[in-house]
């Protein structure tokens, strides 16, 4: 280890951060520069001695991060190691040797303030305006794309650092955080918070929206971050109905000379749950799920093709379990009314601007309001498709990431339930920072938007919540973890950093919605003579306040309307939220 003296008039540093939180950051930077420190013997020691002074015990996780990029590195050893650092005495090498190292190996060692995020600030409307043009997908100009800060990335917890690190531009590094952000929180269950003096756990719904082959098909990495969870779900219930399989057949064999109780079947398990799910199948493996599940969908009009159908509307399902409200429905095997009384469900869509308008009406539908929306923009860029052409593939690499994931989720579904909490300080941030959001929102696009800069806020303590359970998993061995979840302040600033970015991209959802309403054939109306829409009319005002479809067709057979039309009139009432299903063949009008 070079013997020059370390300049501190050099080191801009900020004095609100622990020793740890600096240690955190510059490590995080080594991490994605993949930077080995520890070459020699005498500086991977000497590293030793700096956190050990520094940072005591808790230094023993940052000394194998900085060890890992070793070739030869063995944990056993590492252990070993730092456990000889601990015990020396007298050795004179400060935590000041640690950012010292890290300087001459070319790491930026500058602990700066992060920006001050008491005031949101969003464009006017007219800046994130979109024009439409006529039967093509919008796309704005670039420009129109803020992209997160720099300053976000500075001090992640490990695993999603890990994960940005795979980003190949700064969109697609957001795309990728935004979208392991919201699978690995539907495996988060064991970790809740208050918020508006309700429970509410991590679950996040995000729709990224772009143009055909503009990268969003990369989202489809963050699923392999859950994909062992499922996986081991799935290897659980196939030993769990292969043991109902093998007593329904003793029971079978012996019921008629010794009798006793039919075996019952086991739930089906699983994480992710199909969007073409009809609404009954949704809240079935929901509810055999114990509340818990991940939608991940590609294609967003996979979604849009189920709503339209009758029996696959459950967009009221879905706002229900934003909110984790009880959902009830009837199985219709043996006539079982069912509740599932705190649902934990998380969604991550995809597709083209145009889908999301087909999914989501207008934004006065409840559900835009849920959603965290990033459009990607499509660059004339071309990507090395050959570039560390190896063995090893993005693929393969995410499911590493998800591995590690794993055995945090298991020890974390072990531990007794946690409770999450802001510090009072950021408490009085949070309520400064929405409410100058609010007033932003408010003035550049009106009431229609108060909904999503409401829920934004939900979100951002969602996603707090997030971070702060992510950074469990840098606890090491059999290390208890804490009772009490608290957020840390460069977690608690970098998701308000992200959500002045989240609003300017609602906005350019909301603005896409108002132009494809703008843009779209006005509907002749009755007085016109448009004999589509009074028959609908008709059949609207003839039905009574509930129904089912025996009374619907009467209705429809009295005002001389086609049975097959009828099924279709009240799909389309449904959509448009006039109508309203309340169960299985159970309808009633909503007030609208």
């Amino acid at each position: 280890m070079s013997k020059q003296k370390f300049n501190l008039g050099e080191w801009r540093r900020d004095t609100t951060l622990t020793p740890r939180d600096e240690v955190e950051i510059v490590i995080s930077r080594i991490e994605t520069a993949s930077l080995d420190l520890t070459s020699t013997y005498n500086d991977w020691r000497d590293l030793g001695f700096a956190l050990a002074q520094g940072l005591g015990e808790e230094g023993r996780t940052f000394y194998h991060r900085l060890s890992r990029f070793y070739s030869g590195y063995q944990s056993a050893e590492t252990d070993k190691q730092y456990t000889a650092c601990l015990h020396s005495r007298g050795h004179g090498i400060t935590l000041n040797t640690f950012f010292h190292q890290a300087k001459l190996a070319g790491v930026d060692i500058n602990t700066r303030p992060l920006p001050n995020c008491h005031i949101a600030t969003l464009p006017k409307a007219k800046d994130v305006a979109i024009s439409p043009v006529a039967g093509a997908d919008r796309t704005p100009p670039g420009d129109d794309f803020p992209t997160f800060p720099d300053e976000i990335y500075a001090s992640m917890p490990r695993l999603l650092s890990d994960v940005c690190s795979y980003g190949i531009s700064a969109e697609d590094t957001d795309m990728l955080l935004l979208g392991a952000l919201t699978v690995l929180s539907s495996c988060l269950t064991q970790i809740s918070g208050i918020y508006g003096q309700r429970q509410v756990y991590p679950n996040l719904y995000l729709f990224v929206g772009a143009q055909a082959s503009a990268g969003k098909g990369r989202l489809t990495l963050c699923r392999h971050l859950v994909d062992v969870v499922h996986a081991d779900l799935r290897r659980q219930n196939v030993r769990e109905w292969e043991e109902y399989r093998r007593e329904k057949s003793l029971y079978e064999k012996s019921k008629r000379k010794e009798g006793g109780d039919e075996p019952c079947q086991p739930p089906v398990r699983m994480l992710f749950i199909p969007a073409n799910s009809s609404a009954t199948a949704l809240f079935q493996t929901l509810n055999d799920n114990e509340g818990q599940a991940l939608m991940f969908e590609t294609e967003g009009d996979t979604l849009t093709t189920t709503f339209r159908s009758e029996h696959g509307n459950y967009s009221d399902g879905l706002r229900k379990a934003f909110h984790h409200e009880t959902i009830a429905y009837n199985r219709r095997k043996d006539r079982e009314y069912v509740e599932i009384s705190m649902p934990r469900l998380s969604v991550l869509l995809s597709g083209t601007p145009r889908q999301i308008g087909a999914l989501i009406p207008d934004a006065e539908n409840g559900l835009f309001s849920r959603f965290l929306f990033y459009s990607l923009p499509l660059r004339p860029v071309w990507n090395d498709v050959f570039a560390c052409n190896g063995e090893d593939t993005l693929d393969s690499c995410f499911l590493r990431l998800g591995g590690r994931f794993f055995q945090f989720y298991l020890r974390l579904k072990k531990t007794a339930p946690l409770r999450f909490t802001l510090t009072a300080t950021q408490q009085v941030e949070f309520n400064r920072f929405f409410n100058s959001m609010q007033q932003q929102g408010l003035q550049c696009f009106g009431s229609d938007m108060l909904a999503s800069v409401r829920r934004l806020g939900l979100t951002a303590y969602r996603i707090c919540m997030v971070f702060s359970s992510l950074r469990l998993m840098d606890y090491e061995g059999d290390t208890p973890l804490p009772a009490t979840l608290c957020c840390r302040d460069d977690d608690f600033h970098t998701t308000l950093l992200m959500m002045e970015v989240l609003l300017h991209h609602t906005g350019l959802a909301y603005e896409g919605l108002q132009a494809d309403t703008k843009s779209a054939p006005r509907r002749a109306t009755v007085a016109e003579g448009d004999q589509r829409e009074r028959r609908l009319l008709q059949l609207f005002e003839g039905l009574p306040e509930s129904f089912n479809r025996a009374g619907y067709q009467n209705v429809a057979r009295t005002e001389g309307i086609p049975a097959r039309t009828a099924d279709r009139y009240i799909i389309e009432l449904c959509n448009q939220g006039r109508l309203q299903k309340l169960d299985h063949d159970a309808y009633g009008k909503t007030g609208k």
